[in-house]
This record gives structure tokens, sequence and C-alpha cells, in this order.
């Protein structure tokens, strides 16, 4: 799989970088140059940001005249950044901005704070100087009409540059340092990417709680946790009366503070009569994701004499973590009973409760 679509912490690479220039307040239009191939997991893992998707080229620079050629009229400035540098921060993308305020162009650095030694073959041949010497990053920034006119003058037009700051410089371009960070690190070997995982999970962890109550009827099947199940009982309500699905979905809602399941989908509104509750689930995660949430673990109870539910847990499992794009490890579907006490325990109704952790 591309780097750029490996998860870290449950959620595709390029999806946690895309959400830092998304979030941006100096941020207009984004624009996101993939492999014409690669279209469909792009859309997944962006689903539900703002983004323009433009086909790239056979090289870098064919894919980054692409993603110029696609700026709207009217735009001044222009971000270029590598979609595995997941890690950029709000501040470093100030910087850059600020620089384009006195230069045609600005490129974060880092100094190089190691000795640096020339050698041949295993031998050291002598030391190289440190001065003037930096570490480039990404957003590498320009005026957009100086960049376009630099990338234009490429002669031939496939010439290969290192970056967009060499193709700057050979056409002339003033070019500003601005400080880079150590957080900006590009996604390239093993442990690059438990290094990201570890970073992407230090954030706050938030937890929310669903509860959810449907009184059970002769039926020809129920739908409980997105599985149809067929033992001759069904669910009562508005829509599919999933519970098991309803106290998940607001579970979630409660993690990002975004009220409950009736607020959203109202069961006195009729276009919810009979709906499959899985759309609500996938309503509340995208909320998620707008809000920079990221879902680590759900964990719910079904509380019920019947039907069963060990043998259809695995299927649950599965279903759950389609929904909401987790592993199965963090996924989890218990069952109890009451003891034949109460409406549960007299076959009257199921409950469900859930947990949610999200990260944000």
């Amino acid at each position: 799989m591309p780097k750029q679509y490996r998860p870290i912490a449950g959620q595709p690479v390029l999806r946690h970088t895309i959400f830092r220039f998304v979030r941006h307040p100096g941020i207009g239009q984004v624009i996101v140059v993939i492999a014409d191939e690669d279209r469909d997991r792009a859309k997944t893992a962006l689903a539900g940001l703002d983004v323009m998707f433009v086909t790239g080229g056979a090289t870098r620079t064919a894919s980054v005249r692409a993603g110029l050629d696609a700026v709207p009229d009217g735009v001044d400035l222009v971000l270029i950044h590598d979609g595995a540098r997941p890690f950029v921060p709000a501040a470093l993308i100030d910087a850059v901005l600020e620089g384009l305020q006195i230069a045609d162009g600005a490129l974060p650095v880092l100094p190089v704070a190691d000795a640096l030694w020339s050698g041949s073959g295993d031998h050291v041949a002598k030391p190289v100087s440190r001065d003037g010497i930096f570490r480039a990053q990404t957003p590498q920034g320009f005026r957009l009409s100086a960049i376009r006119a630099a990338y234009a003058a490429l002669a031939p037009p496939d010439t290969e540059l290192a970056d967009d700051v060499a193709v700057a410089r050979a056409a002339g371009i003033d070019v500003r340092l601005v400080p880079g960070d150590e957080e900006n690190f590009k996604l390239t070997q093993a442990e690059d990417f438990e290094r990201a995982e570890r970073m992407a999970n230090r954030g706050e962890s938030v937890t929310g709680s669903g509860f959810d109550v449907h009184r059970l009827e002769p039926a020809d099947h129920m739908m409980l946790c997105g599985v149809r199940i067929e033992e001759g009982l069904g669910l009562s309500g508005h829509s599919d009366a999933d519970a098991g699905l309803h106290a998940i979905t607001d579970a979630l809602l409660g993690a990002i503070a975004a009220g409950d399941i009736g607020q959203h989908f109202p069961p006195s509104d009729p276009q919810w009569k009979g709906a499959s509750s899985d759309r609500f689930l996938e309503h509340a995660v995208m909320l998620a994701r707008d809000a920079g949430a990221t879902l680590v673990h759900v964990d719910v109870t079904l509380i019920c004499e019947r039907p069963k539910i060990g043998r259809y847990r695995d299927a649950m499992r599965n279903r759950l973590g389609d929904i909401l794009q987790l592993p199965l490890d963090r996924v989890s579907v218990k069952a109890t009973t009451t003891e034949g006490l109460g409406f549960t325990g007299r076959g009257e109704g199921l409950a469900a409760q859930a947990l949610v952790t999200v990260r944000r």
C-alpha cells in the first residue's frame, strides 16, 4: 500500500496531513494531487473533508504542475506540501505564510546538528562545514504567479529537479528561509511509522457513552449491531431499531459533544421510518472526523435474554469494524442477561450500552 494511505492511529496518513491544512484559518482551497489509480482510495481516505482531487503525472514535476494549473483564479499564494508529512504544525504554516509577505518564496528549514564528513567507500575523507547547510521541509510557499512562471520556464518541460524551491531558484525567485519543526518529519522508513503511531496516539482521549432500549416483538428478523438475526424476534422502532448501533452512535456523538441521535435524526421525521441505522452511525463518524477526533475504541454491551448473541458476535465485530474503519482489536461486543429481572429479563425488550473512545 502506498505510504500515504497506510493507517496511523486508525486513520490514513493522508487524512492526518490534509486535516492540518483544512482546519487552518489561513488556508482556502486544498488541492490533492493523486495517481489516477488511487482515486477511490483517496476519496475514502478524505471522506467528509472539503478538498479538490487532481490527477498527477508520471513525475513529481508533472504532478506539481497539474496541481498549480488547478488553483482557482484570484489566488495569490500557494503552499506545496508532501502528503507523507502528517504532523505539520499550524505555527509552521503561519511561518511560511509570513515569509511570503516579504519574498516570492518561503522554505521551512532545520539546522544540521550533527558533524558532517565526506567519505569514499568505507573510509572517512574530510569534514564538511555545516555553515549555511540546512535540512529542507515542506510546505514550500510561493506567490502563485511566480512559481507558475518558474515551472513554465523549465526546459525541457519534463526536467526533474529536487523540489519546488529548486525550480524557483532556477528561475531566479528569491526564497526566504523560515523556521521548520522537528515534528514535521517525512514518513519514509519503517521506524518512521512507529514514531508516527506514538505521536498520533498522544492526543487527548475523550470517552462518550450511549444507551438505547427497544421493545421486542414477533418478526421474521431484527437488525442488531448491523447484523441481520432471524430468530422469530424483531425490535420495534421508527428506524430499523438497531439498539446496538443507536447506542454506539449516541456514544460517539457524546464524545464530541454533538448532541444525541434524536437531534440529528428525529423520530418524528418520516424520512427515517425504517431507515438502516448504519446511516446514523456513519453520520456520527463523519462529524467526529470534522471535529478532529480519531476513533480509537468501541465497546458495546447487549442486554437481553434472547436472542443469544454468542453466535453472532464475530459478524457484529466485523460489521462495526467496517462502519467505523477500526481494526478488530479495537472493537468489543459483549452480551449479558439480567437473570430474569426487569423488562429484559421478562423478554419484553432489549437494551444496549456503549462506550466510545476518541483522541482529539
